[in-house]
Parts: C-alpha cells; sequence; structure tokens
C-alpha cells in the first residue's frame, strides 16, 4: 500500500496559468521550483483568453491615457499607485513575452517594432492598444511559457495534484511566528495527500467563475486559492465585484465559450431578434461601453423581451477580414451552424472575472509571510470595482515578475526547522454517495446566479446567504465524514467563497461598477467609496469579519 510522503522545494507555485508559469520561470534561476495544478498543465484561464494583453507600446497612446481608462472603468475604487505601477512597468513586461516567442499579430511584415503591431480596440479604452494573437492570445502565451517551463531543470510539474490547504503556522500552531510553509496536496489518482514544504508558496489558482451557473471560465475555476487563503486566516477584498463577460455564446452545446470582445471593437453591433440596435440607449460608447454597463444592459432587454438571447451582428465587415481576424471563433460558431459572415451570433452574459481576491501589496504579498498570490486570485487594487478588458493579463506579467522578485529575497532568509504533521484522514471512510456532491454543486451555483448574479436586491442576497449556510454545514459535515476527493474538495471551496461574495455583496449598500442592487441603485461616496474587507473570525463558529478600508 503506498504512503503519503513528504516533499520539499525552494519554491511552491500552486496553479499553473500565465502567472504562475511566469513566476516559476523567473523563480527557477536562484532554486528549486515545485509547480502544482489540479488538471493537465495546459488547461485553466489562461489558454481560453481570447481578447489579449493591454499595454501602451504606440506612440499615438500614452501611459497617462491607460491610467485614465483603467480608472474611470474601476468607479473610483482603484488603487492609483498600483494602476500607475502596473501601466508603466506593461511595456517591459510584453517585451519579456516577445523574446520568449510570444507571436503577437504584427501588421504587414513590418517585423516586431511597436508601431507594427496590429493593436486591437475594446470597451472602455480610448486607443488602440491590446496586443494580440489573432483570436488566440491566451493559448499561444500559454503554450509558448509550457515549452519554456518543461525545459527547465529546475522545475518539477506535479500535474492532477490538488491543493486541499496551506500549512500555516498560524493556523496549525506551528512555532510561535505566523508563516506559511507551504501546502497539503492531494494526488487525485492515488487518494493520498501529501504535505509540501517550501520557503515561499505562490498562489496562482485563478478565479471562482464555476460559482456560478453560466461561466466563461474552465471547469477548474472554483474559487481553491480564495478558500485556501481565507481558511489560513488572510484577508479578501472587494469579493462583491463579480464582472459578467456581455457575450458568451448561446448554444445548448457550447460549453464557456466566450465571444471575444475583440468582436465589439472590430465593429460588431448589439441587436434584438427583431434586428434593433439597443446599445445607444445605455451608454454614449454603445457597444464599447465598459463591461458592467453591456452585461447589465443584455440583462434587461433580455428580462423585457423574455428572449433567450441577444446577437452580435458582424455581417457589414467583410467575410475575409472576419475569417483572418476572429479565426478560433469563426470556426467554433460554424462547428454550431452558425456562419458569422452571414448570420448574427447568438450571446448571454456569462460570469467571467473576479475583480477582488486574497489581499496582497505591490509585490503580490498576502500579511501571512511567505505567500504570494498573483494573477485573478489576488486583490492587487489594479481593477476597482470593475476590471478595463484585457488588463487581467497584463496585472499577470507585471505581478508574477515583482512577486518573483521578492520570493527570491525571501529566500535568503534562513527558515528554522518545524515539525510539521502529516495528513491524518482520522475516521473518515470512502464516500457512499455521490449524488450529495453533485446536488449540492447544482445548487450553490443556481442559487448565485439566481440571487447574486448581475442584479441584486436586498431579499434576494438575505435568502441567499441562508441558504448557502445550509449548503456549506451540510458539505462540511460530509468533509469530516468522508475521504477527500477533488469533487469534495471543489464543492467546499465553492460554498465557502460563495457565503463570502454574499456577505461581501450585503455590506456593501451602494451599486458601484460590477455591484449592482436595485435597492441601492445608486453610487454612495461618503459611505462607501471604500474597500471591503473580508476575513475569518478566530472565533471557530462565529460568521466571519467585515470592514471597509478607504481607497489608497
Amino acid at each position: 500500500m503506498k504512503k503519503s510522503h513528504t516533499l520539499h522545494c525552494d519554491f511552491l507555485i500552486i496553479g499553473s496559468g500565465l502567472a504562475g508559469l511566469l513566476a516559476a520561470l523567473k523563480l527557477a534561476n536562484v532554486g528549486h521550483v515545485l509547480l502544482v495544478t489540479k488538471d493537465k498543465i495546459t488547461k485553466g484561464a489562461t489558454s481560453m483568453a481570447q481578447g489579449g494583453i493591454a499595454a501602451v507600446t504606440h506612440e499615438s497612446d500614452s501611459v497617462e491615457s491607460h491610467v485614465r481608462d483603467t480608472l474611470k472603468s474601476g468607479a473610483q475604487l482603484c488603487n492609483e499607485k498600483i494602476v500607475q505601477m502596473v501601466v508603466k512597468e506593461g511595456p517591459s513586461r510584453v517585451r519579456e513575452l516577445i523574446d520568449l516567442g510570444v507571436p503577437f499579430s504584427l501588421r504587414g511584415k513590418a517585423g516586431d517594432a511597436p508601431e507594427a503591431f496590429d493593436l486591437g480596440l475594446e470597451g472602455g479604452h480610448s486607443h488602440r492598444r491590446i496586443l494580440h494573437v489573432k483570436d488566440q492570445t491566451g493559448l499561444a502565451i500559454h503554450q509558448t511559457l509550457i515549452k519554456q517551463v518543461k525545459q527547465s531543470k529546475r522545475i518539477h510539474i506535479l500535474e492532477n495534484h490538488f491543493a486541499v490547504d496551506l500549512l500555516s503556522s498560524r493556523h496549525y500552531e506551528l512555532g510561535s511566528e505566523p508563516l506559511c510553509l507551504g501546502a497539503y496536496v492531494l494526488n487525485k489518482e492515488t487518494g493520498l495527500v501529501h504535505t509540501i514544504l517550501s520557503k515561499a508558496t505562490i498562489l496562482a489558482t485563478g478565479g471562482a467563475g464555476k460559482t456560478y451557473l453560466y461561466t466563461s471560465n474552465h471547469d477548474s475555476a472554483t474559487g481553491d486559492g480564495f478558500a485556501m487563503a481565507f481558511r489560513a486566516g488572510v484577508p479578501l477584498c472587494n469579493l462583491e465585484f463579480v464582472q459578467f463577460h456581455p457575450t458568451c455564446l448561446y448554444h445548448p452545446y457550447a460549453k464557456s465559450f466566450l465571444i471575444s470582445e475583440a468582436i465589439r471593437g472590430e465593429g460588431a453591433k448589439l441587436i434584438l431578434a427583431d434586428g434593433t440596435e439597443f446599445m445607444k440607449s445605455y451608454h454614449p460608447k454603445k457597444e464599447l461601453a465598459p463591461r458592467d454597463v453591456v452585461a447589465r444592459a443584455i440583462d434587461k432587454e433580455l428580462k423585457k423581451s423574455g428572449d433567450p438571447s441577444v446577437f452580435l451582428d458582424l455581417r457589414h465587415r467583410h467575410a475575409g477580414f472576419i475569417r483572418r481576424r476572429f479565426p478560433e471563433i469563426y470556426k467554433k460558431c460554424l462547428s454550431f451552424g452558425i456562419d458569422i459572415t452571414k448570420q448574427p451570433i447568438p450571446v448571454v452574459p456569462a460570469a467571467h472575472y473576479f475583480c477582488g481576491g486574497v489581499d496582497v501589496n505591490e509585490s503580490g504579498e498576502t500579511d501571512l509571510p511567505r505567500l504570494f498570490a498573483i494573477g485573478e486570485v489576488s486583490y492587487t487594487g489594479l481593477h476597482g470595482a470593475n476590471r478595463l478588458a484585457s488588463n487581467s493579463l497584463l496585472e499577470c506579467c507585471v505581478f508574477a515578475h515583482r512577486a518573483a522578485q521578492r520570493a527570491k529575497e525571501v529566500f535568503k532568509d534562513p527558515l528554522l526547522p518545524i515539525s510539521v504533521p502529516g495528513w491524518n484522514p482520522g475516521q473518515a471512510k470512502d464516500p457512499d454517495e455521490q449524488v450529495v456532491i453533485s446536488q449540492n454543486w447544482d445548487e450553490i451555483r443556481h442559487v448565485m446566479w439566481n440571487y447574486v448574479g448581475i442584479e441584486r436586491s436586498d431579499k434576494r442576497l438575505t435568502r441567499a446567504l441562508r441558504r448557502i449556510e445550509l449548503l456549506k454545514q451540510e458539505i462540511q459535515e460530509y468533509y469530516w465524514d468522508f475521504r477527500i476527493t477533488a469533487d469534495l474538495l471543489e464543492l467546499r471551496n465553492l460554498a465557502l467563497v460563495a457565503e463570502l461574495v454574499i456577505r461581501s455583496a450585503l455590506a456593501r449598500q451602494e451599486s458601484r461598477g460590477l455591484h449592482y442592487n436595485r435597492d441601492h441603485s445608486k453610487s454612495n461616496d461618503k459611505l462607501w467609496k471604500c474597500i471591503s474587507v473580508i476575513k475569518r473570525n478566530p472565533i471557530e463558529a462565529q460568521s466571519p469579519l467585515i470592514s471597509f478600508q478607504a481607497v489608497e
């Protein structure tokens, strides 16, 4: 019979998207990196990102303009210092991707000079500044970084390994100082839970779109990093701000397929079933309004009409241009019988991106020493109440770089030996009925979609919290009674994240950015121009603690 064992590394990275892979490459020159991913390394949100990465690379654009667009989109909740930092460092991080081999699309054959990039335009941007690889930017970046990581002799990849919980001295009472020492990790194939000890741990686990019934996210987006950090006592911020992408393909077999915002940047119009254009009634920028405005407009029109979808119409553009600029979207839609050169595309909003997350500083550090968080799992202050399109990949690059630089410094500090206990399953037995997991999973996602979605109310949120609390209690009892599986761990994390989102949404009694509550339909800068902070209550049975902090 195989036994659980303890692994040692210099840097533990949990997650294999852009942020995690880039950090791994930057850390491999000073120590041994162990990269843990709960699926195959090729899976995840990065490979699904179509639009691109926003950065100032053309002489007609400016840092000031990109900063201004980001702040405006963030509805006064961005940390301006962080916005300035990220935008200024953006071009250097893009150059690193180019040097690693990412083939960003160019205009003509002018080489890779900045002015030669085929820059896209997306909602909320005042200039064309989106570098892309046609409509498969994330996939191109992901494949390039995976190739580099696999070539490194100092990066060891553990696929199909699920991080259960962080090893926190704060939680497990290991020594006197609060430290992150690594994580307990489940081998999904053997069912054994291993102890991984590390001098620095980086969460790069992505978001939690699967908390919702309809999402553009990969199936792995179950909020694992949010939940692990919270259980370790680390604060989370702004979880009420969940971005719903306005345009997911509406088709019974088109699971999670996004129709890139870049399509609207190239002139696609949003229309109703009868051909009526409607965005002019909601915002002067029409289809290029910020995502929260477009998503709410579509949601409102669908509620008025009772139709299952609205449509994106690009038929006025030349067919050759459409096939050349959006080859993957064209091919995917065609596989479902939709020729986007001749037919409008049926679309609906879907949960897309969490603007809140694990609270970190300008180097991606949490308040638990030796623990970092980068990418969508983190709250840096860049996005505020609404993320500007294509700023997410930019954030990944900048904070992967900064976290790696800081982690190298942490690596130099000696870590005193601490005795860490191995995983103890207690009296847990094999699960008897998987239906409990699937039933609760479905109920959580329905509750979140119906009550904590694009439009909220105090009554809806209160109902949602009451139901989630009961589900969470049931799941927790199941967790302690039976041996853990990946499905059970995801369900446990989903339930916790759902609760935290609901509590954060209830606490913010205004409407701002992505959080719209019809009982408090206006923004209130006097009372609510602040960041929500939610953290674990030291008294185990008590509800989480929620507070608000001024915007820096």
